[in-house]
């Protein structure tokens, strides 16, 4: 299903497009019951001013309140004609340095797909791989304005919305004292022998194995047995000692 269909404009070149998930969730739903009588709780939507009476889905709209109790209403026309053909388009304002992008400010991630101009689309996914440049835009998702990047992974094409730089909150200050090179030294030697090459592939969501198992033990009849560690972790007060052990460790 995708997210979203407009275009991908940079200079005079325009590229339709679509943008699907790139992302699903392995969430394990649960829902919200009585305990008593094992029956599930029903949210409702009430109006305030009248005593908390139900309201249907297709009677609520969306409204601006601009004083105490008085509203403007807007309906989802309204939001589009406001909206420019800019606005609806992914709009690349500016090409930047893929590693200059601070993975703090990255939102979600969309695949883009050409819904034409095929050939266009590949000349620029194949000039922002070999230069490993991104295109930053801007566009209308919905009622807000969203910041994306345009960028190329492994012959794909993403787009991922950014936060503003406003929404993104300061480092809190925290005073961290000197560090000795000992253990600066240990500590980078362990970094060193702990790398690896990064494959997702091989990191599970062990916990949500485990949820579905004690799922089918409940429903089984079974009580959930309470889960121990193999071998309780060692507490090491000294650095310089955890970091020599944890080499050693390593180095087995």
């Amino acid at each position: 299903m995708a997210y979203y269909k407009g275009a991908i404009t940079f200079g005079l070149v325009y590229i339709p497009i679509t943008l699907s998930a790139s992302i699903k969730e392995n969430d394990i739903g649960f829902n919200m019951i009585e305990k008593n009588t094992m029956t599930r709780v029903k949210y409702k939507k009430t109006c305030v001013d009248f005593d908390d009476r139900e309201v249907k889905n297709e009677d609520i709209v969306k409204g601006y309140q601009y004083e105490k109790g008085k509203y403007v209403v807007f309906t989802d026309e309204d939001f589009e004609k406001i909206k420019t053909q800019k606005d609806k388009n992914i709009t690349i304002e500016q090409f930047v340095n893929l590693d200059e992008i601070d993975p703090v400010y990255f939102d979600r991630a969309y695949y883009a797909t050409p819904t034409g101009g095929e050939k266009a689309y590949k000349v620029l996914l194949d000039a922002m791989e070999r230069q490993k440049k991104a295109g930053l835009a801007k566009t209308v998702l919905g009622t807000k304005e969203t910041l994306v990047l345009v960028r190329a992974r492994d012959g794909q094409m993403i787009v991922n919305t950014l936060y503003f730089f406003d929404e993104v909150q300061k480092l809190p200050e925290v005073k961290l004292p000197k560090v000795d090179k000992k253990e600066l030294d240990l500590a980078m030697n362990l970094i060193e022998q702990m790398t690896e090459p990064f494959k997702p592939q091989i990191y599970k969501d062990e916990y949500n194995e485990k949820l579905k198992k004690a799922i089918k033990r409940k429903i089984a009849g079974h009580e959930i047995v309470e889960q121990k560690e193999k071998a309780e972790p060692t507490k090491i007060i000294n650095l310089m000692d955890a970091l020599q052990k944890s080499l050693k460790k390593v180095a087995r």
